[in-house]
């Protein structure tokens, strides 16, 4: 099923967000925790970029074709411009096609030594028009930045870039993670009145580790709003109270979202099938059924 066919069936469309392993023999327990999530009804999952193969660990492939095969998920595959050329992107897509999946996120990714630039795909959107002219029968989505693009000159000009997006294919945008619920409901007027009218899922990611604060946390460029930063303060060295507080944040912040009209909650999960299920048990009542 194409992602878009979902918000045209159900008002809030319920997603998480999963990363292959980086070693195959963290695999198997993955497959595990997958399982526990897919009970949870999940609209779709998304995978993000891993190459597999070569590379070692588990392609974005392989593992959306788990989802979808296996446990009857529908994937949304993640797929990069950095390091990718025409050439070289054909036989991904190719794989993708083979192996059933129907929905792309096209990103640019980050900045990587690892990574070249792309001479073919400078932009996202530059990806987004090649599957849609060469794969069409690929669904499209996008990323979107609530609080603006780190080298957007400003989040007025970084929405109008969405304009972009949307003639390119892309027919569903997911924000990266914010804690701050203004920013989005702000965002999303400045989209709607640029013209932007695809259904837009609000990234959540609940803070649980001390570890998310530094590397998640201060990387993401988000905003902290003061009730943030004092669970963080409050929390950060007592790692019992710091999971229970980051969980009763991100259903809060996700109950907010459902109730102010969001077209989705993304749950950015972290493969943590205990942190999924709490926050879904926390916001399960609000969430529609399909019909």
């Amino acid at each position: 099923m194409y992602i878009r066919q979902l918000f045209a069936q159900k008002s809030c469309v319920f997603s998480m967000e999963i990363f292959p392993p980086k070693q195959t023999v963290g695999y198997e327990k993955l497959q595990v925790s997958l399982r526990q999530m897919a009970q949870l009804n999940p609209d779709f999952i998304s995978v993000t970029y891993g190459a597999g193969g070569s590379a070692g660990g588990i392609s974005t492939c392989e593992l959306a074709s788990f989802l979808k095969n296996e446990l009857k998920v529908e994937p949304l595959a993640h797929i990069i411009c950095m390091g990718s050329e025409q050439d070289t992107i054909r036989p991904t897509l190719d794989e993708l096609f083979a192996a059933g999946i129907q929905n792309i996120l096209a990103l640019r990714g980050d900045r990587s030594p690892l990574r070249p630039e792309s001479h073919d795909f400078p932009h996202a959107s530059d990806l987004a028009a090649f599957i849609r002219s060469n794969y069409g029968s690929f669904g499209l989505s996008g990323a979107c930045y609530t609080e603006g693009h780190a080298e957007s000159p400003s989040l007025a000009a970084d929405v109008a870039n969405l304009r972009i997006k949307q003639e390119a294919g892309v027919s569903h945008l997911i924000t990266q993670l914010f804690f701050d619920n203004l920013y989005y409901y702000r965002f999303l007027n400045l989209a709607r009145r640029a013209g932007v009218d695809l259904p837009v899922s609000a990234g959540v990611m609940p803070i649980v580790k001390k570890q998310q604060i530094e590397r998640t946390v201060a990387l993401s460029g988000a905003s902290l709003p003061p009730k943030f930063s004092k669970m963080i303060s409050r929390w950060q060295d007592d790692e019992a109270s710091l999971f229970e507080a980051g969980i009763e944040y991100a259903v809060e912040q996700m109950r907010d979202l459902i109730e102010g009209g969001a077209d989705g909650v993304h749950l950015y999960a972290m493969n943590n099938p205990v942190v999924a299920s709490r926050v879904y048990e926390g916001i399960r009542d609000l969430l529609p059924s399909r019909g």
